[in-house]
């Protein structure tokens, strides 16, 4: 299994829905989930983007030179940037880094966030233009001087003079999307390389990569899979659920209210299907064995958990890998303490050592961190 972590850019803490406790997303906490992520043996970390975070390429850049493994999954927002603008500042992160940059292509979900950043199309015509952007993405990274009329891109005489060609390790897969919608599907069914997904009931994921395996198998692409998971890891599974009942100590019914109605009004099916799982209620957040969709009452985005001792979560991950899951972006709060905790209870039961492999450092002369 490739195992991520994730960077808190909009901040920390040990509760949901509250300020009670929370740590503010400085460079200096961020850095020290970084380098704890490295040290643990993630392969990589990924970046969230929205108006609540702080720049996820800036987060990214600067991350990188005070890392030497880690890989940086970054949002790339094809509606807010301009195809050759965006190439130009991914080659310049994947030289200073090594060639440690991935992309995650996001389309956004919420009206108001996107026209707030000047993006007003339709939900299935922001996925045509990310389709346009690729193609002109790829032909520009390809050495090709690009003119392209598009629906939505439109450039003369595009061109790139600066490529990542001497990084240490290419980057590979070089594009990630998440997609629940028929519209998401083709997309990356065309143009990804990781379909990423949010945590659903394993039937649910199983449906979904069949949906999109299906969809590229015309084109002969072979599409790899990732799951996003909150991860709520105890000794045992009484400590577990108990870890994840106090999450929502400060929780009432007025702020799932209140998030629930913000939530309403975007057009990601994604987003429909976190909502689904628990509708509101608080009641039966258990909806598929050591799965909690807790999260979910008041954020946004990924909204389930996994839940329970170390051994039960080391067999749900391995369910859903049996289904076709390569990679996974696992977060818990606070996300400094969950990552060594995930890494100290549940790497060794899937059979990857606890740490980073020394010989890479040996390999460029490191003997630790200064």
């Amino acid at each position: 299994m490739n195992i991520f972590w994730f960077l808190p850019t909009f901040g920390d803490g040990h509760f949901l829905g509250t300020s009670i406790g929370a740590r503010p997303p400085s460079f200096g906490y961020l850095r020290q989930i970084a380098e704890a992520a490295e040290d643990l043996g993630y392969g990589g970390v990924l970046v969230p983007s929205g108006r609540s975070c702080e720049d996820s390429w800036a987060v990214a850049s600067a991350l990188s030179q005070t890392t030497r493994r880690l890989k940086f999954l970054v949002a790339l927002r094809p509606g807010t940037v301009q195809p050759a603008v965006a190439a130009r500042m991914a080659n310049t992160i994947n030289r200073i880094s090594g060639g440690r940059l991935l992309l995650n292509v996001v389309v956004g979900g919420d009206p108001d966030e996107l026209a707030g950043d000047g993006v007003f199309l339709p939900h299935d015509e922001r996925y045509a233009q990310a389709a346009e952007f690729l193609q002109v993405w790829k032909r520009l990274q390809a050495g090709e001087e690009v003119d392209f009329e598009g629906r939505h891109v439109r450039l003369k005489g595009g061109r790139l003079y600066l490529f990542p060609e001497d990084a240490a390790e290419p980057t590979e897969p070089q594009f990630w999307a998440g997609g629940s919608s028929v519209a998401g599907h083709q997309f990356i069914a065309e143009h990804v390389d990781v379909s990423l997904g949010w945590g659903e009931p394993p039937p649910a994921i199983a449906e979904k990569i069949a949906g999109v395996r299906r969809r590229a198998a015309p084109a002969g692409r072979a599409v790899q899979f990732g799951l996003r998971l909150q991860t709520v890891v105890r000794a045992t599974e009484a400590e577990a659920w108990a870890a994840a009942e106090r999450l929502l100590l400060h929780v009432d019914e007025a702020a799932i209210r209140q998030a629930q109605e913000t939530l309403a009004r975007f057009d990601s099916e994604g987003q429909r299907r976190m909502v689904a799982l628990h509708g509101g209620s608080r009641d039966h957040l258990e909806v598929s064995p050591n799965l909690w969709a807790g999260f979910g009452l008041v954020r946004g985005g990924v909204g389930a958990a996994l839940v329970g001792s170390p051994e039960n979560v080391a067999a749900r991950l391995k369910e859903y890998a049996d289904l076709g899951v390569d990679h996974f972006i696992l977060s818990g709060l606070p996300h400094l303490e969950e990552a060594h905790r995930f890494a100290e209870l549940v790497f060794p039961l899937l059979g990857r050592r606890r740490g980073p492999d020394r010989s890479v450092y040996a390999t460029m002369g490191v003997m630790g961190r200064a």
